[in-house]
């Protein structure tokens, strides 16, 4: 032991002779002359050394640094105010979606405009947008892949009913209010057509990845009323995101024609991976992984496949995370492999790159926008009517179709959840030009009020299948 302490001290004692000999023997060498029209003139004297203090603030300004300091404050934030979240019974992604408002202009840029202006820099938002872009892609690619399509045709039945009910009352009324918010509320240059439809389409949507969150939290997943409620939301999900890939059609083309390019497009994209993709894709896996779990090879060719969706989506005219979706429905339906896939990829994405998008929906909402009365009652009116459009039509179709009173409220509830994909979509509104900031505030408190209320509406319902003896919970009855 000693022997090797000495060996270590005499080899740090020669190198540290070497570069010191070799340094100062070399301390009057001069460089090779240069042309002359190139020479820098040299200052007269050395620029004074900057303090650590100078230092560190002039690298904090570097746009790596920038990125790294949002990362920090965002992740810590949306974890922070999530976990808060849970401990009250609420998902803890309803507190991550509220972080990402508290971070701007709303809270934290109103308390310390410095401290906003400096981690919100207007010049690194496009970063910033571009990895919220990539975590939204990962995250719907996500959903694709949870999306049971056997458990759809098991019970297509009665959930297509339900969920449609459930798009068509709130897309109603969403369509009729633009009637009456169009010309004072709309964005300059947008048309009638295209913010009627997303104001209808908008309140249509219900959150599944949030609504399968609550259910698994309470435990319920696997009665009547959670596999109802999965299956409903699992049709309505895809059927909005159809009908929402419609709308930006219609919004980004210029003309009927490019319309009806960009769905048929759109139709033989979705024909080409159903119909010639899945069955390579299901072979690959097969003969890449067997039993064995996904290695790097197929994580990486996974990657490449939704990265490749995406960008045919966009290039079509829709929009990238049409693309994550559709790689993410098409994916094998080999259990084990999606689970891994789930795990791998939703964990860094869900974690990391996601509260990016809630930070960047954050700074877009401006609720000191709404400083008058007016304002808050249109604010009101919208949740109210989304409310009613979604709670009360699946409502009222769940009992049609057979369901009990209690059954068909908490379906209602839970199909009322808006959740993060209603920020998805409020985004992609905001993008095309068609959401003003003002409408876009009022849209995601809408979003926020509804996914909020499902718990507290359904710790109603439970309390009254107490008080009513003769109804078992969750549907049992229903079930046998």
């Amino acid at each position: 032991m000693k022997r090797t302490v000495l060996l270590y001290v005499v080899a740090l004692v020669l190198f540290a002779s070497g570069v010191t000999a070799v340094l100062h023997f070399g301390r009057g060498m001069k460089p090779p002359a240069g042309p002359a029209e190139i020479q820098e003139p040299r200052a007269a004297h050395p620029p004074a050394t900057p303090s650590i203090w100078s230092a560190l603030q002039e690298n904090s300004h570097d746009p790596v640094s920038r990125l790294l300091i949002q990362f920090i404050v965002v992740v810590l934030a949306t974890r922070g105010v999530g976990w808060l979240f849970s401990r009250v019974g609420q998902p803890s992604v309803i507190g991550e979606m509220t972080a990402g408002i508290l971070l701007g202009p709303s809270l934290f840029g109103w308390l310390w405009p410095a401290g906003f202006s400096f981690v919100f820099a207007p010049d690194s938002l496009g970063t910033l947008r571009l990895f919220s872009q990539i975590g939204v892609c990962i995250f719907m690619f996500v959903v694709g892949l949870e999306l049971d399509v056997s458990q759809l045709r098991d019970k297509a039945h009665a959930a297509v009913v339900v969920s449609h009910a459930g798009i068509m009352l709130p897309f109603l009324l969403g369509v009729s209010a633009s009637l009456l918010m169009f010309p004072s509320l709309a964005a300059p240059g947008a048309t009638f057509t295209g913010f009627a439809l997303f104001m209808g389409i908008a309140l249509s949507i219900t959150a599944f990845p949030v609504l399968a969150r609550i259910l698994k939290e309470r435990g319920i997943e696997k009665t009547f009323l959670g596999t109802t409620a999965l299956t409903c939301a699992a049709v309505e999900d895809a059927t909005a995101w159809s009908v929402l890939a419609f709308v930006v059609a219609i919004v980004r083309a210029t003309g009927l024609a490019s319309t009806f390019l960009s769905l048929a497009l759109v139709a033989a994209f979705v024909l080409i991976l159903l119909g010639g993709v899945r069955p390579l894709l299901n072979r690959w896996v097969h003969e890449s992984s067997e039993d064995r779990e996904p290695g790097r090879g197929v994580i990486a060719g996974v990657l490449v496949f939704m990265s490749a969706c995406a960008l045919a989506t966009e290039l079509i005219g829709i929009h990238a995370l049409f693309g994550s979706f559709l790689a993410g429905v098409v994916m094998p339906r080999k259990r084990s492999f999606r689970e891994e896939l789930t795990l791998r990829l939703g964990g860094f994405g869900t974690i990391f790159l996601l509260p990016l998008f809630f930070a960047f929906s954050g700074l877009r909402t401006h609720v000191g926008l709404l400083n008058d009365a007016k304002s808050w009652f249109i604010a009101l009116g919208i949740i109210c009517i989304a409310v009613a459009g979604k709670l009360g039509g699946c409502m009222i179709t769940a009992r049609i179709v057979g369901l009990s009173w209690l059954d068909s409220f908490s379906l209602g509830a839970l199909m009322n959840t808006r959740g993060l994909v209603e920020l998805i979509a409020l985004n992609i509104g905001y993008d095309l030009g068609i959401l003003p900031p003002r409408i876009f505030t009022m849209m995601v408190l809408m979003a926020l009020a509804t996914t909020f209320m499902a718990g507290p509406l359904l710790n109603v319902a439970e309390w009254l299948r107490r008080r009513v003896v003769v109804n078992p919970p969750y549907g049992v009855a229903a079930a046998q």
